[in-house]
């Protein structure tokens, strides 16, 4: 559900693969919690970027589990583990991050998007509140009136406008993944990692 790789030497590449969203069902949440605690574990490694397959980061959480008791880890302590590393984590944003994908991204460290993708909070067309963190990480990002309108009305916003507000630290037209990898080098030099 999730691939590991190393790349120019010293980077984790995390890479969600559960199509067609990349949903964060509870095998993709066990695999990505191993791995990130497999590349904060590996002393080789200096930072961590976090993709999607398939030109999608991440739809959120897997709906078709909502009706069952919860398996598999929870997401927050995931976010939670994923923020308190020590190495720069950077989300490499394509496609959409939305729900539980876009907390995902909140808790990396940096946001890198393609040009194109879209992020949003959508749950509450469903009725149901961001249970993940959004509601505090997003608010200290941008503000709470721009933070408000996100979470309250369910709108997506494209890569340029999250720029602008700050959730993203740099947008794209060329690979965001590779961007993504370039840019975590970049953060160990600014981290004094």
């Amino acid at each position: 559900m999730t691939r590991y790789e190393i790349v120019k030497r010293s980077v984790a590449l995390i890479t969600l693969t559960n199509p067609p969203v990349n949903a964060l069902s509870s095998a993709v949440r066990l695999a990505l919690s191993k791995n990130v605690e497999r590349a904060m574990g590996d002393p080789e490694v200096t930072a961590v970027v976090i993709c999607g397959e398939n030109g999608t980061f991440c739809g959120g959480a897997d709906i078709r589990e909502f009706s069952e008791p919860l398996q598999g880890p929870p997401l927050l302590p995931l976010l939670d583990a994923v923020e308190a590393g020590e190495k720069p984590v950077v989300a490499a944003i394509e496609g959409v991050a939305l729900g539980g994908g876009f907390e995902l991204a909140l808790f990396c460290h940096y946001r890198v998007a393609h040009y194109k993708s879209r992020l949003g909070l959508p749950e509450v067309t469903l009725g149901i509140l961001p249970a993940a963190g959004a509601t505090q990480r997003l608010p200290r990002l941008i503000g709470i009136p721009a933070s408000l309108q996100m979470i309250t009305t369910g709108q997506h916003i494209l890569a340029q406008e999250a720029l602008k507000l700050g959730i993203l630290d740099q947008v794209t037209q060329k690979n965001v993944c590779e961007v993504a990898v370039e840019f975590a080098l970049g953060a160990v030099g600014m981290s004094g990692a």
